[in-house]
């Protein structure tokens, strides 16, 4: 059971912890970065940083209550969501 309050925060912290997020964030600097990424790049402390700057907040657990960071990382979780689909693991 999460917390009240800190739903969003554990969502970000699933997903940092999530070998497959870890692979999309290497797969997704290449393909709309050109970045040289290779797969297994990104640890999780990265994926952390990555979502806490993508959200603009300081921490995981200031996404909750800070609606425009929930609709960022609602919008992050929904395109790894669709990439998962893609590459046939959801």
């Amino acid at each position: 059971m999460v917390a009240r309050g800190k739903r969003w925060a554990n969502v970000a912290g699933i997903l940092c912890a999530d070998p497959a997020f870890r692979l999309y964030l290497d797969q997704r600097a290449r393909a709309k970065f050109g970045q040289d990424v290779p797969d297994g790049t990104h640890t999780e402390t990265d994926a952390a940083d990555w979502i806490r700057k993508a959200c603009e907040v300081a921490s995981r657990k200031d996404i909750d209550g800070n609606p425009s960071a929930v609709r960022v990382l609602t919008g992050i979780r929904s395109r790894f969501d669709f990439w998962k689909k893609k590459q046939g693991e959801a």
